[in-house]
């Protein structure tokens, strides 16, 4: 199986050095190059093509958004480059503007490293994976114009009682950004009995995956 090429381009020394050293860890990343600012960013993502670029909203001489509309500018030289966006900010107007200058998905800096490991599995294969509150945002802006997220806009509400008691306590979980390890420590089960959960909540509600599961879920209020 071939390793997720990433690169990072993030100007926080400290932030930079944590992400790179916990990746190159793993056997599955390769962390191919790393910089602290957006035109030297950019330069690499052209002459290194990775499958992730781990973008940081904030760089010092060009905001992670416009850097991310860049790149999906150079569709031929960057096709296969997907973009994360890692940030601080939760705030709707910088999530919004992320994904509309193109980015793939979006995670919140103090995010748990399984989940961010995760993050970067889920955008190299071509799908968006969106931090929890993230989610919140989306679902509320969503709410507010009901034909702005497409997926399951048409569909019937979820019945109420759907799920159990128990996999009302993991999808809640889930949509606070646990991992599967972490809501086994939690709810004190076995992590295959989380996953067996996990893909049971997916099926009852009709989802691809846990963050479309979360989202689901918080737009029909089987958790606040």
């Amino acid at each position: 199986m071939s390793k997720i090429r990433t690169v990072i381009i993030e100007d926080d020394e400290l932030t930079r050095f944590y992400i790179c050293t916990a990746l190159q860890r793993k056997d599955e990343i390769e962390v191919v190059g790393q910089t602290n600012n957006a035109r030297h960013g950019l330069i690499m993502l052209k002459k290194l093509q990775p499958n992730v670029a781990i973008v940081d909203i904030g760089l010092p001489d060009q905001d992670g958004i416009e850097l991310t509309r860049k790149i999906k500018a150079n569709h031929q030289q960057l096709l296969n480059t997907k973009v994360l966006i890692l940030t601080l900010s939760d705030h709707e107007e910088s999530v919004l503007s992320a994904f509309s200058a193109g980015a793939d998905s979006y995670c919140m800096k103090d995010i748990q490293f399984d989940n961010l490991l995760n993050a970067i599995r889920v955008t190299a294969e071509g799908k968006p994976w969106i931090d929890p509150m993230i989610a919140r945002i989306i679902v509320e802006k969503a709410n507010q114009k009901p034909n702005s997220l497409k997926s399951h806009d048409q569909k019937q509400p979820v019945k109420v009682g759907i799920l159990s008691d128990r996999e009302l306590e993991v999808i809640e979980l889930i949509t606070k950004g646990f991992s599967n390890n972490d809501i086994a420590k939690k709810l004190y089960i076995a992590s295959g009995t989380v996953k067996t959960h996990v893909a049971n909540i997916m099926n009852k509600l009709g989802a691809n995956d846990r963050t479309q599961a979360a989202i689901i879920a918080m737009r029909s209020g089987l958790v606040t």
